[in-house]
């Protein structure tokens, strides 16, 4: 989701396919849809994916917006969800890098809207996730929270060496790991 002119595929599925605001010169029209994701549903029918990623993206989602009529507010980052957990098979998985609170990436580039933090995932993920109230319907498994080596997390199978793990305990410390990576597991009937 929102992956400019370079998708990526962090499980290696066989078939990638890609959804943003615009559609690169070149691109396979079939491959790669065009869709305003804080305005728009994602275009593809329910239960079509085995894994959704989205890389430096969900910062761009707003929160809140007036609804069309202006008489009501909306929650574009909670329709997103909805609908990435609408769109994955059961088990699928969605994959996120996104800076993260209280870091200064999170807030400099001035199109960053949707500020997640170390505990935003509760809103998503677990029997009973704390977005309901505010209308979201979908259900995760958090497999993975954790601050991560950007960009060197762009694949979530890639093993992690000694010297990996040191580096990041020692930047973790220091508040030096910018980014979010969430993995979540879609939790929803097999049809």
């Amino acid at each position: 989701l929102g992956c400019g002119p370079r998708p990526r595929n962090p499980y290696h599925q066989d078939e990638v396919h890609a959804v943003d605001l615009v559609i690169p010169d070149g691109m396979d029209l079939q491959r790669f849809r065009r869709a305003n994701l804080s305005l728009e549903p994602i275009p593809h029918p329910d239960s079509s994916f085995d894994s959704i990623s989205a890389f430096d993206f969900l910062e761009h989602v707003p929160r809140v917006l007036n609804t069309a009529d202006g008489a009501g507010t909306r929650f574009p980052f909670l329709d997103l969800m909805n609908e990435i957990h609408r769109v994955l098979k059961p088990g699928g998985r969605f994959f996120a890098l996104t800076p993260a609170y209280p870091n200064a990436e999170a807030f400099q580039d001035p199109t960053h809207v949707n500020i997640i933090t170390d505990a935003t995932f509760i809103y998503f993920c677990g029997a009973s996730p704390q977005a309901r109230p505010y209308g979201f319907t979908g259900q995760f498994e958090m497999r993975r929270n954790e601050r991560a080596l950007y960009p060197e997390a762009f694949e979530p199978t890639q093993p992690i060496g000694w010297r990996r793990r040191y580096r990041r305990m020692r930047l973790l410390r220091r508040g030096a790991l910018t980014h979010l990576m969430w993995e979540f597991v879609c939790v929803k009937p097999v049809t």
